[in-house]
């Protein structure tokens, strides 16, 4: 029987960082009631990250490990994203940023019918902490951005914690243009706006999605560089943008 729920964490070269959070995923897991499966996914790291995420996973038969070539988070996210078999699946970044407890909010929406919904920083009930005012307001201009080259409905769509049904899951990440297996390889850390051509297509799939606020703490340790990857977001959104308009999405149908 398939789990309830499937979380998928990306990882690059997350040894610093790991032992710590890893840890408290699978507590979070084991105190549940439902089933579950971990999969930790890695991105090709150069570090001890692979080592010990099969470490912390060794004792939990619901949890393993895939490596995969380093191709940046937008593709590493879709291989477990697309490999998952949960009920639901969640993929929450690898440093915590919003904490297992936080999913109660977005399962409660799951149970209303909706078939994705999306961690928000934003809007009434939202808090973010420890988040430098730069990193902010670059947040706040990129949103802008998505909303008028892009999808005007989300007040947040880069934040690290979503889930999907998993008829969603399979579907939309697999339909992927960005990211998808003629990905080559970036040099280093590559946080990428893969979030948005995912909601776009979902939205032209006819899935019902939700945002939901929570409480998301700001890391010191964050692989995002604010030039390199301002420029590489913008890129992905003006790329979305283009496949829209030159018509590579038209297969991209409503579901019957």
């Amino acid at each position: 029987m398939a789990p309830y729920l499937s979380v998928v964490i990306p990882a690059y070269n997350e040894a610093r960082r790991l032992p710590q959070t890893l840890p408290l995923v699978l507590q979070f897991l084991a105190a549940q009631p439902w089933s579950w499966e971990l999969l930790v996914v890695d991105d090709g790291s150069s570090d001890q990250t692979v080592a010990l995420a099969e470490a912390a996973c060794h004792n939990f038969a619901q949890a393993r490990v895939i490596q995969n070539p380093h191709r940046g988070k937008g593709y590493t996210v879709r291989t477990g994203m697309t490999q998952a078999v949960g009920e639901y699946v969640l993929f929450s970044d690898a440093d915590l940023a919003v904490p297992m407890e936080e999913w109660p909010k977005l399962e409660a929406k799951l149970q209303q019918g909706y078939d994705i919904v999306i961690a928000s920083r934003e809007g009434a009930g939202a808090s973010r902490i420890d988040e430098p005012f730069m990193r902010h307001l670059m947040g706040r201009v990129f949103n802008i951005i998505v909303r008028v080259l892009g999808i005007g409905q989300f007040q947040d769509t880069q934040c690290g914690f979503k889930v999907f049904s998993r008829e969603a899951s399979h579907d939309v990440f697999g339909r992927m243009r960005l990211y998808d297996d003629t990905t080559e390889a970036p040099k280093g850390a590559a946080v990428t706006a893969f979030d948005v051509e995912v909601l776009y297509l979902a939205l032209r799939r006819g899935y019902r999605i939700a945002e939901v606020p929570v409480t998301w703490r700001y890391g010191e340790e964050t692989k995002v560089d604010n030039i390199r990857d301002s420029w590489r977001n913008l890129r992905d959104v003006l790329k979305v943008r283009w496949n829209a308009i030159s018509g590579q999405y038209r297969d991209v149908k409503p579901r019957a």
